[in-house]
């Protein structure tokens, strides 16, 4: 873009739009980092950065925005919990190589053959165990304070379901405000975390240190997003009336959100997922300019650089977050369960029945491999267990 359409572009518009559009991802964007336990000042600047690089390596084509991902919640607790935060960050730098490596499969056999590769049959349960392994971690924090956890629960899914417009897209956000206000009145707020932060004042970045045993961990995780990229990828350009599969190409997109990861991952931030609330908003609103999702990259970046926001977002009472988890977690395994009935599996079919009972099992089981120092568990082992399975077990003529 020359200097000439830049300055046409950042009208005062444009810079609202933005502004709202990253009010639609804020909610979900910080959630992430403070369930895993980090800053959320570095999630805000890095799905900036993460949003600015996957532009650009689009082409600017795509009006999407990159937000902190879900899917890698469960992994990253556990895997921090093994081998450091520090440790963790090279297992979600090398997530983002994986994308880059399936983005040159994709330019090279098609994305028929990740498709095969990655079935629904194996992509659907996956899925589930994302969100059920965590259903234990979101009664913990709902349990610290149950009256506001039902609060905030009550809030989310009254928006999900009687919301209309974009208060809709919105349940994460506006759970937090009522379950926080509902705290302040009770005065559960400790509110020493806002009058120690400096108006102004660097996100807590975080070294990564390489660690090949988190990076063995995590790899296995990157299945599931890939497959729910592609979806993203679709339905956006559904919205648009654009095929972005075709042009720029679904290799260009896989890069953008690979590098995008990797960088994250450099600076101490968690993985970046294109966010299905914003492709929502821009079906609610019709604006398809991919330079209005830019100035909300741009925003997200500047907010990560104002500590009262940190400091605000570290005061929110953890059965608050406890009682929205009780909705979001079990709304992921639905989304498993989605795709597998979206994708018309045939559940009557045995083969089918024992893929989808044994990565069920063995992700929620915490079924674990060790030899010597290298183990492998959860999620990545049941996704890795689920691929061999699909590879080895033979289809029926109708399925094939």
């Amino acid at each position: 873009m020359n200097q000439k359409t830049f300055r046409d572009q950042l009208t005062v518009k444009n810079t609202v739009l933005g502004i709202q559009f990253l009010f639609v991802a804020f909610g979900a964007t910080v959630l992430v980092p403070l369930l895993v336990g980090i800053d959320p000042s570095v999630a805000l600047f890095t799905a900036g950065i993460g949003t600015l690089i996957f532009h650009l390596i689009t082409r600017g084509k795509i009006p999407v925005f990159l937000g902190s991902s879900f899917a890698f919640i469960a992994p990253i607790i556990e895997a921090t919990k093994l081998y450091g935060w520090p440790g963790t960050l090279s297992g979600i730098i090398a997530v983002g190589l994986v994308y880059g490596l399936v983005s040159m499969l994709v330019k090279v056999r098609g994305i028929t053959f990740v498709e095969r590769l990655f079935p629904p049959v194996v992509v659907g349960p996956v899925i589930m165990i994302i969100g059920l392994s965590l259903a234990s971690a979101a009664v913990d924090m709902a349990k610290t304070d149950w009256p506001l956890a039902i609060i905030a629960l009550a809030t989310a899914i009254m928006v999900v379901i009687f919301a209309k417009g974009i208060a809709k897209l919105i349940p994460i956000f506006i759970a937090i405000i009522v379950g926080y206000l509902a705290a302040v009145v009770w005065g559960k707020v400790d509110y020493s975390a806002i009058r120690e932060a400096s108006w102004l004042m660097l996100p807590q970045f975080t070294v990564p240190q390489f660690h090949w045993q988190a990076i063995l961990y995590m790899i296995p995780v990157a299945i599931a997003p890939i497959i729910e990229h592609v979806g993203d990828m679709y339905a956006i350009g559904g919205v648009c009336n654009k095929n972005f599969i075709e042009k720029p190409g679904l290799n260009r997109t896989l890069l953008g959100d690979g590098i995008a990861t990797a960088v994250a991952g450099f600076f101490g931030g968690v993985p970046n997922t294109t966010y299905s609330e914003v492709t929502g908003a821009i079906t609610l609103t019709k604006i398809t300019n991919p330079f209005v999702l830019r100035i909300a990259a741009i925003t997200a970046i500047v907010f990560a650089f104002v500590g009262k926001i940190s400091g605000f977002l570290k005061t929110i009472p953890q059965s608050v977050l406890g009682g929205i988890m009780l909705l979001l977690f079990g709304m992921i395994a639905s989304i498993g369960i989605r795709s597998l009935v979206d994708s018309k599996i045939n559940m009557g079919e045995t083969r089918n029945q024992v893929i989808v009972s044994v990565v069920l099992t063995v992700g929620i089981g915490g079924a674990i491999i060790q030899y010597g120092t290298f183990s492998l568990a959860g999620i990545g082992l049941a996704a890795l267990v689920g691929i061999l399975l699909n590879i080895v077990l033979p289809q029926t003529k109708k399925e094939e």
